[in-house]
């Protein structure tokens, strides 16, 4: 069973590779998709990848500002990648079927449009 959260990322990245071309490409995209889909459906598996995130932290220099007797310094701060390691469910079909999905949406753009991005 696939988490809510994995579906919503999914659903998001297909809303974005829609948005991509002329809407005669995004219907024959969405036509070739839900072809695919059928024709190789997906298979999920939890995989461990590497990730990063931003992390702010002491560079080594000092910020000091004098008023009248004191001084005040405060250490300036770096931001740096760090790497973790997450678990995260993947299509490992994914990339078999998008590209069967791309070949399908250019050849119907081609057979109805002349070219393969559905260009009027």
């Amino acid at each position: 069973m696939l988490p809510v959260r994995s579906l919503s990322v999914s659903a998001a990245v297909f809303a974005l590779l829609g948005s991509c071309g002329t809407p005669e490409y995004r219907a024959e995209r969405s036509h070739c998709e839900a072809e695919w889909m059928l024709k190789i459906p997906p298979v999920y598996r939890q995989e461990t990848v590497i990730r990063h995130r931003s992390e702010e932290q002491p560079s080594g220099a000092l910020d000091c500002k004098t008023q009248g007797d004191t001084t005040i310094c405060t250490p300036k701060m770096k931001t740096v990648s760090v790497p973790y390691t997450a678990v995260e469910t993947v299509d490992i079909r994914k990339p078999q079927r998008d590209a069967q999905i791309e070949s399908c949406a250019a050849r119907a753009c081609a057979a109805k449009y002349g070219n393969s991005k559905c260009e009027v």
